[in-house]
């Protein structure tokens, strides 16, 4: 495997650590901005919507640049954002900072998913965005709980100064490691559509978008459920969010593994255990050894189906890698946006933080029909065997 794929997978880990944190710092944000804990929250959806909105911009708007430059050019963007998190005291100020941190996050992904998937050979694109996408998965097993625990022991700010920090670290990695140049051919974005616009291609954005709002309505309030609701200290939120990110790094390995040669599969073993874990979830909620349990699950999970969703697309449609990467990362944001909004919702009107598990048994249901639905619709669009397929090996 390339170098370079394993310099985007850290970077993605330095970025996705902002992403990710702030789901154990909602209780020091809501307190210290003087908002309520579903306010805070919604500051994760604002970080969706930046990179909803960024992912398909920025891979147009930077097409014909070296995908060494922009790399880099988003990192600078983002590296400034994290600074204007860090020392707003204004809610709506870091609201709109967050946004624009996510907005050149999102090209990063769009643009570091068309670059590693370009190193490597076609049987190993699911192994390759395995490694991108866990630099996300590390960020839940290192970033997460180490920024709940700077933002507890230091302030949440700090949690923001040190995403900056290794921000600018991962600027020179990318500086060293990814080729420059630019591209010798420019792709047509009315071509890109077109190949994006089919039935195979719209369901598995289908399938991302609800799949991962499944995982998102309960991780989003991870940490507030298990202070409110488990009635663990404070001190063991960044444990329990460990274990979560452990979880994830077992379910992304196996998921990356098996992402090529089984995708249905993988999609289906992984969108059950969600459901199952989110459904548990609810009933289990105040209980600590039982929700523990069940975080490591909702992790391993619902990591291990990322790297089919990530890497299925260019299978699908090959001629539009650019604007394909864009489109995970759009329906990943689209999910990742609803599901703490819907999450938000339940738990305004009263429903108490359990209910979270029962939306993400019902969005899990919901991603279980479109990947049913998509295998039929490969079942039938397949190809018949010929002759030779069909006569003996030794024929």
């Amino acid at each position: 495997m390339p170098l370079a794929v394993y310099i985007l997978g850290l970077s993605i880990f330095a970025q996705g650590t902002s992403e990710l944190m702030l789901t154990g710092l909602l209780t020091e944000i809501s307190g210290d901005l003087g908002v309520s804990v579903p306010q805070a929250g919604l500051l994760i959806s604002a970080f969706a919507l930046g990179m909803l909105i960024g992912a398909p911009v920025l891979a147009v708007a930077t097409q014909r640049w070296s995908r060494r430059t922009a790399l880099l050019a988003f990192l600078a963007v983002f590296v400034l954002a994290q600074i204007v998190d860090a020392l707003t005291s204004d809610y709506w100020v870091l609201f709109a900072a967050r946004m624009v941190g996510a907005f050149v996050y999102a090209g990063f992904w769009a643009v570091a998913s068309a670059t590693a998937v370009g190193l490597v050979p076609a049987d190993m694109r699911g192994r390759a965005m395995s490694i991108v996408a866990g630099g996300l998965t590390v960020a839940t097993v290192v970033g997460l709980p180490a920024g709940t625990f700077i933002g507890q022991h230091f302030g949440w700010r700090g949690a923001f100064w040190t995403v900056a920090a290794m921000s600018v670290l991962a600027m020179f990695g990318v500086l060293a490691k990814v080729p420059g140049g630019r591209p010798d051919t420019v792709p047509r974005v009315g071509r890109e559509i077109r190949a994006l616009v089919s039935g195979p291609v719209l369901l598995l954005y289908g399938t991302t978008t609800v799949a991962t709002a499944a995982l998102l309505v309960s991780f989003g309030y991870l940490g507030t459920l298990l202070t409110e609701t488990t009635r663990l200290s404070a001190g063991w939120v960044p444990v329990v969010l460990a274990l979560y990110g452990i979880g994830s790094v077992l379910g992304i390995a196996v998921g990356g593994r098996t992402a090529d040669a089984h995708p249905t599969r993988t999609l289906a073993l992984g969108i059950t255990g969600v459901c199952l874990a989110s459904g548990l979830l609810a009933i289990f909620a105040h209980q600590a050894i039982v929700t523990t349990i069940l975080a490591f699950l909702l992790g391993a999970f619902g990591f291990g189906i990322n790297p089919v969703l990530n890497s299925r697309v260019f299978t699908l449609a090959p001629e539009a890698a650019t604007l394909g990467a864009a489109g995970n990362v759009a329906s990943f944001n689209v999910g990742i946006t609803a599901g703490p909004w819907l999450g938000g919702l339940a738990i305004t009107a009263g429903m108490g933080y359990p209910s979270i598990g029962w939306i993400g048994l019902a969005l899990g249901l919901a991603a279980l029909a479109l990947v049913a639905v998509s295998f039929t619709l490969e079942r039938r669009t397949a190809p018949a065997p010929t002759p030779q397929d069909l006569a003996p090996a030794d024929a």
